[in-house]
């Protein structure tokens, strides 16, 4: 098959641009390197839906994140994703830091967002006990929200399967060639055939941009790694609403903010790195994550961590998102360094993508069989989330979701079955986790994980030995002992 247009990467962009190409009568493939959806920078971030105030007047970055975070909760309840409106403050320590978050302010009404404020340290604390008495200013952000990043970017990735679009995983674009009016993109023994070719690499943007033949792209990509830890769901009522500090040029600092999951989030720090797979934690980098985290809130009870990790952010050199038609490659349309607050700007990017596409051709006609919801039927809420009446009806319905696998997280058989067998359905362990939280509990899989491995080769019809942690090589069984 020649497809219309292939989208090279699966993260929040890519699956954002298939969701809404996904609407038409279109034949459109993504392309992505690992074995899953959200496997790169969208899997390891703040899961922050930011409000827009601090992206410069002016910029796509600004425009689209005001736009995103406007679009992301009627987009997330049309999918049936957890969102929270829960607002955002940046905090400030001292009398000059006011001045700064005035500035912060103006630039925000200049960006266009909505309800900004300024509260003294004394009005933020009786909505916000548990921060520091040195806390004396804070720019108030209602519209932010909080959102699960790969929720939202599997919920889009189903979506666009059930209405069409094919998924290639485990395929890094490796070369590319031209055959006449379409291009031939390789990976891993396998060929995809295009006319149109959305470059959504994430951190290999740039260098997809060469490879799809650009000859000096103005764009360079510059790994920032960020580390994280996250705390056990009983710390995830500490504070209501996301807590930052005054930005810098390093990014938007370090955070402390509840998730959609009922976790509490802390973190990141910012690290120029050389190699973008370098997402190592290390132990300077926890102990400016704590010193920070203890700054906003010294009470926070980082003894409660059940995980640490790192995300690597594709900063641009512009300091922009790059977001154009390529002037060098016919039909290729570029999606490069979009980094924070590329999760809240996501559909509006989504969106904007597939109008360069429009403007460079493709013809967008409406499908008549377009599915709205996740998946045909809508989406199926975990067995936990039900009421004792619809969990007594789904046990009656099927009798796997009687038996528990996943005790942290009170996840059921039938709720890892379901993960399995749903579009883009799941193929090893980290795939499961995705999807339904089994094994992202205080024990962090080791109770769970040779129960679901297991439900994982009976489902696939495939021997025990073949399942994987998160593709690849990650077999969890080498041989049999007896």
């Amino acid at each position: 098959m020649i497809y219309d247009i292939a989208i090279i990467g699966a993260g929040v962009t890519g699956a954002m641009t298939a969701y809404y190409l996904a609407k038409y009568d279109l034949h459109v493939a993504v392309l992505e390197k690992n074995s899953d959806v959200a496997s790169g920078t969208t899997k390891a971030n703040s899961a922050i839906v930011h409000a827009g105030f601090d992206a410069k007047p002016g910029t796509k970055k600004a425009a689209l994140n005001v736009k995103g975070c406007a679009m992301m909760e009627t987009l997330t309840e049309t999918l049936g994703v957890h969102y929270k409106k829960c607002g955002s403050y940046v905090l400030g320590f001292s009398d000059g830091d006011k001045d700064r978050l005035e500035e912060l302010k103006a630039r925000g009404e200049q960006n266009g967002v909505p309800e900004l404020s300024i509260l003294s340290g004394e009005e933020l604390r009786k909505k916000e006990p548990n921060l520091s008495p040195e806390v004396k200013w804070a720019l108030s952000a209602p519209t932010a929200g909080i959102v699960c990043p790969y929720d939202l970017t599997l919920a889009l990735a189903e979506n666009a399967a059930s209405n069409g679009v094919d998924f290639y995983f485990d395929f890094p674009v490796c070369a590319v060639r031209r055959a006449g009016e379409t291009y031939v993109l390789e990976g891993n023994g396998r060929e995809v055939e295009a006319r149109y070719i959305v470059n959504a690499a994430g951190l290999a943007s740039a260098d997809m941009a060469t490879l799809l033949g650009e000859e000096n792209f103005p764009v360079t990509i510059l790994p920032r790694r960020g580390e994280y830890m996250l705390l056990d769901r009983a710390e995830g009522a500490f504070v209501s609403a996301t807590m930052f500090v005054l930005p810098d040029e390093r990014g938007k600092g370090i955070l402390i903010s509840p998730t959609v999951d009922g976790n509490l989030i802390v973190g990141p720090n910012a690290q120029l790195v050389e190699d973008r797979e370098d997402r190592a934690t290390t132990d300077a980098g926890l102990a400016e994550i704590t010193a920070g985290a203890r700054r906003i809130a010294p009470g926070v009870n980082l003894r409660a961590v059940i995980t640490s990790f790192a995300g690597v952010r594709s900063t641009p050199s512009t300091g922009d998102f790059y977001l154009e038609i390529s002037e060098q490659c016919p039909h290729v349309i570029h999606a490069v360094g979009i980094e924070s607050p590329g999760l809240a700007s996501s559909p509006a990017v989504g969106e904007y993508i597939v109008s360069l596409l429009a403007k460079d051709g493709v013809v967008l006609r409406e499908k008549e069989t377009y599915v709205k919801e996740r998946r045909p039927g809508g989406n199926r809420p975990l067995f936990r989330d039900l009421s004792e009446a619809e969990k007594q009806a789904r046990i009656k319905e099927d009798p796997a979701y009687g038996k528990i696998v996943c005790r942290c997280e009170t996840i059921t058989e039938g709720d890892i079955l379901d993960a399995i067998r749903r579009p883009v359905g799941a193929r090893n362990l980290d795939m499961v986790k995705r999807r339904v939280r089994a094994g992202m509990g205080r024990c962090q899989g080791g109770f769970c994980s040779p129960r679901v491995a297991e439900l994982l080769a009976s489902e696939l019809k495939v021997p025990l030995s073949t399942i994987t942690k998160t593709g690849g090589g990650s077999y969890l069984l080498t041989e049999k002992t007896k």
